[in-house]
């Protein structure tokens, strides 16, 4: 069998037992270096990643093909890739590029399968009079239209 369909086969194993983790990014390389991004919808272990990372090598033979192995989890400043991301970051702040180059920045309010909507509070000038007041603004992205999203990572005071 070929050894890169072998290694998918194997991390498909590994995440079949463990439902709440999937994987965000596989790359192999020609020098046979295999590194595995996953995330989990509660976040990801380490003793999780060390399951996954002993299923492949353990099934793996490595007088029949050298490779090393790396096994990660997607870090708190990576880029959401997949929907599946995002549902456990409702509540928390985006920083968006959408597919226009469009920046947005707002609090992510509600997750499907098809968009998400954010939610920000902006100054606009009063409709009548002077001055300006506060208005809460809103908008629906598909995944289509997101190039890239992150979360913005806030310490409190």
């Amino acid at each position: 069998m070929e050894f890169n369909k072998r290694v998918h086969e194997l991390l498909n194993e590994a995440l079949a037992e463990q439902s709440t983790l999937f994987l965000v990014d596989i790359s192999i390389d020609l020098a046979s270096h295999i590194r595995v991004v996953l995330d989990g919808d509660t976040g990801v272990t380490l003793e999780q990643c060390m399951r996954v990372s002993r299923h492949i090598e353990h099934n793996l033979d490595r007088e029949e093909h050298d490779f090393s192995l790396e096994v990660g989890s997607a870090g708190a400043a990576t880029p959401l890739r997949l929907p599946r991301q995002y549902q456990k970051h409702l509540g928390r702040i985006l920083n968006i590029c959408t597919e226009s180059d469009e920046q947005i920045k707002g609090t992510l309010a509600h997750v499907d399968e098809a968009q998400i909507l954010l939610q920000w509070k902006a100054r606009e000038p009063k409709p009548i009079g002077k001055g300006k007041h506060t208005v809460t603004k809103e908008a629906k992205l598909p995944f289509t239209q997101i190039k890239k999203a992150t979360v913005q990572i806030q310490f409190n005071k």
